[in-house]
């Protein structure tokens, strides 16, 4: 239960991170992957609880993996085409 408990603070903890940090690109995906790993941790804690099967968490570890690698192919384009990874360096209507 402490886990579980740690899990559900480390969640609230990056969407913290999340909200506050809106300057750099890199930053704000760091804060999605780590939320979406102490959801990955709060889940399987409760599939262990409750007996069931793991199925579920691969199709989400999945997910997760394909939302990682498009953050980051976004952020290696902007980078290459602005030189950097400030929001405010670049004019989102160009």
């Amino acid at each position: 239960m402490l886990i579980l408990n740690f899990s559900v603070f480390t969640c609230l903890l990056s969407l913290l991170v999340f909200c506050s940090k809106r300057k750099h690109l890199l930053l704000t995906l760091l804060s999605l992957e780590f939320i979406v790993l102490s959801l990955y941790f709060m889940l399987s804690f409760s599939l262990m609880f409750f007996n069931y099967e793991f199925f579920f968490l691969m199709i989400f570890l999945t997910f997760s993996v394909c939302e990682g690698a498009l953050g980051l192919s976004i952020l290696v384009s902007l980078v290459r085409t602005h030189g950097n990874d400030y929001f405010q360096s670049f004019n989102i209507l160009w």
